[in-house]
Order: structure tokens, then C-alpha cells, then sequence
């Protein structure tokens, strides 16, 4: 098949940990590569933000990234980008005219808006993975929400109008069935991991004697590391180690101030970003890898760290429902002395530790392998092709 991923915002080439970089990214680029690893030729379209980006590059073998000249080629915030999308539709259309693909993926709200527009003239049959939804996004960040007010009634009409609806866990496809989407278009594909290079034999960073706590994720509020500090205070000895952002974000000042004010500045170490490829060493390094988001539409790190062997606790929201129930521990979100009571059972009790991790590294050889997640990938878009359209009801492969 000729398959177009549209990723308007989250280029598969971008380095990870940025405001706007992350799972996303991550997700298009792995579903690319295991997409042409099948045989099929995959063009992933995403916007252009600088001058010196050559129009194509060649990603991996059959995988080729296109940068769609649509708004200044500079960087924007992903919030700013609804009026350029008109632009990069018209060039979809354009494109798409001349070498038409076979089905086309879109992989947030505004690429799904983008894509149907390219497509409505062409009869290419559109897919849509949304990654996040607005009416989610909202609820939890009320007036912090910067998404144009316009999404949450776009996200609905995305949608209605495209052909299927991938969604990353079962909780999303809750969220989608109140937004008026038929259940008969949706269909269940997690997101995937690496598994050549997360497991759990390899390579660890070196640490000293004390039980370690890891954050790994993007430095933004609603990701929860707040609460993980304050859970600290109650956990002695042990030390957190949080990775990702860069020194300079606000959310990561507003952390050292925290772990200033309550006296933890010998027990809490923000090291910046960390490269993909030294994540694995880190994540083996740990006893726990904590992920508490306020919401999560997925949550690739808890997975990637249980490919490692590492036990995990996240909050019961959104994928974590999914991948980490029976194999990790769930705590409600916003909760430290929840969090604190889980810490201190983990961290004391070995055997519990190492069942967990082998039970998590299992699930994730099973379910969430890159091979895996292709072949459900290509079984949706084969039976959209295939104009079984009575299909999904939101069953996962």
C-alpha cells in the first residue's frame, strides 16, 4: 500500500522532550518504519519550521519525511497552527493529485482536518488517531487550556466525518462515543515500543547505594512531577531523579523551588533532556519509574520502562487503565500521600518489585511491540479499504 501519515505538528525527525515533542512523535516515527518494515512505501507529511529543512528526507528504508511549506517555516507553539492548516491542506491536494496514496493516517486534531479537506475531492479513504482530545484536555485544565476554542467542535466533526477512528485505549473510545462518533468506526491500537531497545537486560546507569525514583516526560504541569516531590518527603532515603525538559523551562523552575522550600535538594536531580538512546540505561537504573499525569491519552514512558523490567506506578487515568492494570500500580491522580503509601510498599518489598517488572515486560513483549502494532495498524486500514464498513465496534486485535 501507498500510506500517507499526516503529523502536522510532531515531526518523526524532531528530538524529543520539547514543549510540543514527544509521544507523538515518537509514535509516528516507530509506526512508520514498522508500516515499511511490511513492505508498504510510507510518506509521513509534517509542517515545515525551518529554513534549512530540505523538502524531503529519506527517514529510514521506505520511509520518506515531507516538510509542507504551511505558515513560517519557524517554530510554533502546535495552539498557533489552525490558520496554516488551510495551506497545508491545499498541498495534500496537491500532492496527493499526482501520486495518490491508498489510505491516509492522521495523527492529531488539525492533521485530521487538514487530510479530510485534501482528500474530499480524491476518494482517499482518511483514518484518524487523535493523541489527545480537547473535551479531555479541557476538563482537567480548565482556563490553562491554550487549544483554540474552535477544537472541541472540530475534533467532533474529524470524528463523524472520517472513514475510521483509531483510538489508543478503551477510555478514549468512551471519550469519542459522547463526542457522537459510531462505535462501528472505532477501532482499539495502542501505541507501540521498541523492543530492540528497551528490555531488560543491558546496560544500567551508574548509581549510588540509595533507592532510586524515576520521572522521565515533559516538563509541563499537568504532568504531575509536583506531586511526585511532595511524596518524597514521606519516602526516606530514596532519591528522584527527574529527566526531561531543558533548564531554562518554567515548569522545571518551578520544580526546583519546590524541591528547594521542602528541603529536598540532596534527594531531587533534574538532569535536562535525555537522548532516546540513553533511556533505556536510565530506566534500568531505577527501582520504580513514576508517571502521574493529571490525564493521559496514553503514556508510552510507563510502557517503554516495563519493557525495561522496571515496576511501575501511574495514575488510574486514560491508557494507564490499559497497559498498566494487573502489572504496575495505579493511584489516583493529584494525590501524594497516596503516591507516598505505594513508594514506601514498593521499596520495601523486593519480590513485589521483581514480579512486577517481570509481568511488565511480558505485557509489553505480547501487546506493544512495533511488529504487533503495524500488523493491527494495517488490518484497519486494509478493512476500510476492503469497504467493510460494519468492522471495528472498537475491538482491539
Amino acid at each position: 500500500m501507498r500510506i500517507a501519515l499526516v503529523s502536522e505538528h510532531a515531526s518523526p525527525l524532531a528530538a524529543v522532550g520539547g514543549v510540543d515533542a514527544g509521544g507523538q512523535n515518537v509514535h509516528v516515527a516507530g509506526l512508520a518504519v514498522a508500516l515499511a518494515g511490511r513492505g508498504h512505501e510510507v510518506v509521513v507529511h509534517t509542517r515545515r519550521s525551518g529554513r534549512d529543512q530540505p523538502d524531503m528526507v529519506i527517514m529510514a528504508p521506505g520511509v520518506t519525511v515531507e516538510h509542507v511549506p504551511a505558515g513560517p517555516p519557524e517554530p510554533l507553539p502546535k495552539d498557533e497552527l489552525l490558520p496554516h492548516m488551510p495551506a497545508f491542506a491545499a498541498y495534500l491536494a496537491r500532492r496527493w493529485a499526482t501520486n495518490i496514496p491508498d489510505v491516509a493516517h492522521a495523527h492529531f486534531w488539525m492533521s485530521g482536518l487538514a487530510a479530510l479537506t485534501a482528500a474530499r475531492d480524491l476518494g482517499v479513504p482518511v483514518v484518524q488517531t487523535f493523541h489527545a482530545l480537547g473535551t479531555v484536555k479541557q476538563r482537567w485544565q480548565g482556563a490553562a487550556d491554550t487549544s483554540p476554542p474552535e477544537r472541541i467542535a472540530i475534533e467532533a466533526d474529524i470524528g463523524r466525518r472520517a472513514h475510521a477512528v483509531v483510538a489508543t485505549c478503551a477510555d478514549e473510545v468512551r471519550e469519542l462515543q459522547a463526542m457522537g462518533v459510531f462505535g462501528t468506526k472505532i477501532a482499539i491500537v495502542p501505541c507501540g515500543v521498541d523492543l530492540d531497545h528497551f528490555r531488560p537486560d543491558g546496560p544500567a546507569v551508574l548509581r549510588d547505594g540509595r533507592p532510586r525514583i524515576l520521572s522521565i516526560g515533559r516538563m509541563v504541569a499537568r504532568k504531575g512531577v509536583d506531586t511526585v516531590i511532595r511524596a518524597l518527603r514521606h519516602v526516606p532515603d530514596a532519591e528522584l531523579v527527574i529527566a526531561g525538559g531543558a533548564p531554562g523551562d518554567d515548569e522545571a523552575g518551578r520544580l526546583r523551588e519546590l524541591v528547594a522550600g521542602y528541603g529536598l535538594t540532596d534527594r531531587v536531580r533534574l538532569i535536562g533532556s535525555v537522548g532516546r538512546a540513553e533511556v533505556p540505561a536510565l530506566m534500568r537504573s531505577a527501582d520504580v519509574l513514576v508517571s502521574v499525569p493529571w490525564y493521559e491519552p496514553f503514556g508510552m514512558v510507563p510502557v517503554e520502562a516495563m519493557a525495561c523490567g522496571v515496576p511501575v506506578i501511574v495514575s488510574a487515568v486514560g491508557g494507564h487503565l490499559d497497559t498498566v492494570a494487573g502489572c504496575g500500580v495505579l493511584v489516583p491522580p493529584r494525590r501524594p500521600r497516596a503516591l507516598t503509601r505505594e513508594l514506601n510498599d514498593l521499596l520495601t518489598r523486593r519480590d513485589l518489585r521483581e514480579r512486577l517488572g517481570v509481568a511488565g515486560a511480558r505485557r509489553s513483549r505480547i501487546r506493544y511491540g512495533w511488529p504487533h502494532v503495524a500488523l493491527q495498524t494495517e488490518s484497519v486500514y486494509r478493512t476500510l479499504i476492503s469497504g467493510r464498513l460494519d468492522r471495528f465496534a472498537a475491538a482491539e486485535g
